[in-house]
């Protein structure tokens, strides 16, 4: 796996690329948000991206990242602050992890972003996919798409629709939705939630195919 580590101290960029190349990772480093927009390529798999870089904003970055690329996108930066996350939520990122982190949780975070973006095995059980009113969902190749044209979705908002499409006509709790979203039962991602179903209804143009039972969850509505 090819990992684009976005970075511009060059110490802990270097230490970083060292421990994850002993963990079986390929790595390619950039300094700038420049650099990084330039060397990533289609066979890039993840990015580890900080937001305090010499030439742009991480988050503007991010943005640019998304508006070509699906590739998961995990933010490691010293901001800590929550509104930073949304923002970096909106730009399309995937995850975050806030230094000074433990390396064997990030590469943890890496396996959990790569694995939900890879395409079901074919001859898995799971049906191949869903039309719910004029919506498409592609479980195996994971895909969306509205009235027959595609709908650019982050990894994560794939993930979103997809529990929600495995419960038809059922209120997903949102406790149930982080946990195999994001691996976790932290209520703290609730917000991040929210930000994504507010996506996903806007990318979709159908603001009320996600309904809300308001303190319980989400269900696709007419599923």
């Amino acid at each position: 796996m090819k990992i684009l580590i976005v970075e511009d101290d060059e110490r802990v960029s270097d230490a970083l690329s060292a421990f994850l190349r002993q963990a079986g990772y390929t790595t390619v480093c950039a300094a700038s948000g420049a650099a990084a927009l330039e060397v990533l390529g289609s066979d890039t798999e993840a990015v580890l991206l900080d937001l305090g870089l010499p030439d742009m904003d991480g988050i503007d970055v991010c943005r640019r990242i998304r508006g070509f690329s699906g590739v998961p996108i995990i933010v490691a930066t010293a901001r800590s602050h929550v509104e930073e996350r949304i923002k970096g939520l909106h730009a399309g990122a995937d995850d975050f992890v806030v230094k000074p982190y433990d390396v064997r949780e990030l590469v943890a975070r890496i396996e959990a972003v790569t694995r939900r973006t890879r395409p079901l095995p074919v001859d898995s059980g799971e049906a191949a996919g869903l039309t719910v009113d004029g919506v498409y969902i592609d479980f195996r190749n994971r895909l969306v798409l509205a009235d027959g044209g595609p709908v650019e979705l982050t990894p994560k908002e794939f993930d979103i629709v997809a529990v929600l499409a495995r419960y038809p006509g059922v209120v997903v709790p949102r406790d149930r939705i982080i946990r195999e979203v994001w691996g976790t039962d932290w209520s703290g991602f609730n917000r991040s939630l929210e930000v994504h179903v507010g996506s996903i209804r806007r990318k979709l143009g159908r603001p009320s195919l996600i309904a809300t039972l308001r303190g319980v969850g989400y269900r696709l509505a007419g599923a």
